[in-house]
């Protein structure tokens, strides 16, 4: 594995509302809570408000670190909602969770008017699946609101022009130029790789291979894998199988250098994240 690059030592106090991360100190992890009706895992499971609350007050005791919440499916072939209907979905559990439950929430959300709304009702962080290149008014209302935002590359197609880690890179360096001139604060930029958006199971592969190579940047990453396709390939097997081979690609992140993953099965990834860090930390401070 002579292309890993290891834990990068950076340090960042991520500001998430009255909660602050400790990035480099730990990694985080992101429960994932879907209130759709199709996603790929877990479409139509907490579509009902009191069942989504519900399955995030448990996750949050399981040890989710953050809460995600998507109102719009990203699996591959799925319709575009519209940003009303969105609301609709997300609002009502987001404003239950804030209340609720004791971690930053972020929302999964490419629309600008949907993360104007989620952020006035009190969501902490912004996780756009187009790195704010889809809706060219996202960057103002992240900046308008001082949150972080979770920039994942994404495209139509899996046709690269370079070498696939420069491309992603050069793609974030666009998405980084754009936040900073709207006025978002450089350490609340995350980076996301966006595994299993525009690319084959063989490109998520040498991604993963190759995640630290993203440290370049100088930002926190995230990382997210959950049960995604491409362990399907690997395995062969369904998404509700697919937790070994999550962890899997949570232990490679970390050693790369990873500060957040997102997961489905959260004690899991805990135990994971637990174990990962304890080795790679020791390694790389003690």
């Amino acid at each position: 594995m002579q292309n890993i690059q290891y834990y990068p030592n950076r340090k960042i106090e991520l500001k998430c509302g009255d909660y602050t991360l400790a990035l480099g100190s730990k990694t985080y992890v992101m429960g994932i809570l879907n209130v759709t009706p199709d996603s790929f895992s877990d479409g139509g499971n907490y579509s009902d408000i009191e069942k989504a609350v519900t399955h995030a007050q448990k996750m949050v005791l399981e040890g989710a670190d953050i809460i995600d919440i998507g109102g719009e499916s990203t699996r591959p072939g799925a319709g575009e909602v519209p940003a009303d209907v969105e609301l609709s979905r997300v609002l009502p559990v987001l404003e239950r969770l804030v209340r609720e439950v004791k971690v930053p929430i972020s929302v999964d959300t490419y629309k600008a008017q949907v993360a104007e709304k989620v952020l006035e009702a009190g969501a902490h962080i912004i996780n756009d699946v187009w790195g704010l290149q889809r809706d060219l008014d996202m960057a103002g209302v992240i900046a308008k609101y001082d949150v972080p935002v979770i920039v994942m590359h994404n495209q139509l197609g899996t046709e690269y022009d370079k070498d696939i880690v420069e491309s992603i890179s050069d793609f974030f360096k666009k998405s980084i130029h754009m936040a900073l001139e709207a006025g978002v604060k450089k350490e609340k930029i995350i980076l996301d790789p966006g595994i299993g958006f525009g690319k084959t199971p063989q490109q998520n592969m040498e991604i993963m291979a190759r995640l630290g190579e993203f440290n370049a940047l100088g930002h926190s990453i995230l990382l997210g894998t959950s049960r995604k396709s491409m362990i399907g390939k690997i395995l062969d097997l369904p998404p509700e199988q697919r937790v070994e081979g999550t962890l899997a690609t949570s232990v490679m992140g970390i050693v790369q250098g990873v500060d957040i993953i997102r997961v489905h099965d959260i004690v899991e990834n805990v135990r994971t994240v637990k174990v990962t860090d304890a080795i790679v930390r020791l390694q790389q401070h003690g």
